[in-house]
């Protein structure tokens, strides 16, 4: 059912949201200069209140969160006995409940999960996407907006994406990383704001960007989603997810093992890349696509999008062993597109801690 961005003139929609307003590369350059915002459709918010919240979800996830403050952003993921990552969660508390944003198409297995872990806790997750939706942008840009604040505090999630979080740790050698350029945050806002919004986007009061640039600048910055990027071998090393969401210090949780192991002793056996492609005959890869190396496939396509910099632009999950300065070839359904490969995490990532500084791939115009 169209939301009410669909009214909005030039809205192009479909299931996840509104999709672009007829300028992808246009709204990009808004909504990187903090002069657009975003309805994030594709999101879910999940509200968990109780005493027991935060010691509840430390026990559970990834994340240390038993002294998060109000206000305070960080991210978590949810990990199998094996140590592959099952959910992802954005996470802000405002002193009275902690709110996840998750991808829409996660929501219902998390939430399912943490109804499950309750016992005799004083915790009570549930989804509160019929009272909230999610825009995102600069906080510049969001400053415009009322974010929503049922216990005092404004429910603003700031991205801590590239930053290595406390307890966390970096794997990509790129200086300057390239996500140091993004400026990200989520505004969690009622449903009645989300129609004001709409509103005075519909008036020409206020500009918005669709998820097509949402996910370019996202791809840009090397940023892993788990609608994208998470399958069901993904471990958080090959992602370079240590530096936000894991925290290598703190106590036991599901999959712990597995994550101190492959960090301290190993090595994961993929690695997340970024591709520069061939933009010569305008074809994006989809996710699933594979990545060849010669004759071979070594790994596949997890997004894709055309920046409005940079072109034609990939991140791709291949084995770990493939060599850094490989040239790939992705293989679509409208043809072979060659692409240049860029480390994110390098093959010395895990038990290796002197990973060597890579260049760059030059920026291009678009």
């Amino acid at each position: 059912m169209p939301g009410p961005f669909a009214r909005v003139p030039g809205a192009v929609t479909d299931e996840s949201g509104l999709r672009h307003l007829g300028n992808p590369l246009g709204e990009q350059r808004a909504l990187a200069g903090g002069v657009a915002v975003a309805p994030l459709g594709d999101r879910a918010v999940l509200a968990v209140p109780g005493e027991d919240r935060l010691s509840w979800l430390d026990s559970l996830t990834s994340q240390a969160l038993t002294l998060l403050v109000p206000g305070e952003s960080t991210e978590l993921l949810v990990l199998d006995p094996h140590g592959h990552v099952e959910h992802a969660a954005s996470v802000l508390d405002d002193g009275e409940t902690t709110w996840l944003i998750t991808d829409r198409g996660d929501a219902g297995g998390l939430l399912s999960w943490l109804r499950k872990m309750r016992f005799r806790l004083r915790v009570n997750p549930r989804d509160a996407s019929e009272e909230y939706a999610v825009i995102g942008g600069t906080p510049t840009a969001l400053a415009a907006l009322t974010p929503a604040a049922p216990d005092g505090v404004p429910l603003v999630w700031t991205d801590p994406w590239p930053h290595v979080s406390v307890g966390g740790y970096a794997y990509a050698a790129a200086e300057p990383h390239p996500g140091a350029e993004r400026n990200w945050a989520e505004a969690i806002v009622s449903r009645a704001e989300e129609e004001r919004i709409a509103d005075a986007a519909a008036s020409g009061g206020l500009a918005l960007a669709g998820l097509v640039a949402v996910d370019a600048l996202r791809i840009a910055a090397w940023r892993p989603r788990w609608a994208n990027e998470v399958d069901d071998r993904a471990l958080p090393h090959e992602l370079d997810w240590l530096r936000t969401a894991v925290h290598l210090e703190k106590g036991c949780y599901r999959g712990q093992e597995t994550v101190a192991k492959v960090h301290n002793l190993g090595h994961p056996p993929r690695r997340i890349v970024a591709l520069q492609l061939d933009g010569s005959d305008s074809v994006l890869p989809s996710r699933g696509d594979e990545v060849l190396l010669g004759e071979s496939a070594v790994g596949v396509i997890t997004s894709a999008a055309r920046h409005f910099e940079e072109g034609p632009i990939a991140l791709a999950v291949v084995r770990r062993g493939t060599a850094v300065d490989a040239e790939f070839i992705v293989r679509t359904e409208e043809g072979e597109i060659v692409a240049a490969q860029e480390v994110i995490v390098p093959p010395e990532a895990g038990a290796t801690a002197n990973i060597p500084r890579l260049p760059r791939l030059g920026r291009r115009s678009g």
